[in-house]
């Protein structure tokens, strides 16, 4: 009985968790390079005198959609976003290995960004108008209970 009970538990936390995040917008291309993503957006960091900011993560992790829904729906925060920095999504699924061209491409972005991945997901990169990266936030330290904290964000 009580096996039987954990198990309804566990199976609905699964869809309730599945559910949370296909109410999210997807926002990393998985199909576009992404170091021609990130050489594009430093084009037009230079041009626009801003700094980069790369969130690396996929569609497939929640708090990385959770996140670019929170900072999209906070007016202070998206005109702060918009005012100073290009801000990409930038494709990255640790849990399926890249083939090919793909791998390569993967490869040459966690070397270009320094390896966020240590940080977990999402990681944002932020990077100067010449491609230097001057910091990596770990979003673990923006989240509070089951979202992300205002004030830590507009800090970071």
């Amino acid at each position: 009985m009580k096996r039987h009970l954990i198990i309804a538990i566990f199976a609905t936390m699964l869809t309730l968790s599945a559910s949370a995040q296909s109410n999210l917008k997807k926002i990393y291309d998985e199909d576009i390079d992404p170091v021609e993503q990130i050489d594009k957006a430093l084009k037009r960091a230079r041009k626009d005198s801003k700094f980069v900011i790369a969130q690396v993560g996929g569609n497939w992790c929640r708090w990385c959609l959770m996140f670019a829904d929170f900072i999209t729906k906070d007016a202070e925060i998206n005109k702060m976003i918009n005012d100073n920095f290009v801000y990409i999504h930038v494709n990255y699924n640790p849990r399926k290995p890249a083939e090919g061209d793909k791998a390569q491409q993967t490869e040459a972005m966690l070397k270009k960004l320094g390896k966020p991945t240590r940080f977990g997901y999402p990681v944002m990169v932020v990077l100067d108008a010449n491609g230097k990266v001057i910091h990596y936030q770990d979003s673990s330290f923006l989240e509070q209970d089951n979202g992300y904290n205002r004030d830590k964000v507009i800090r970071f």
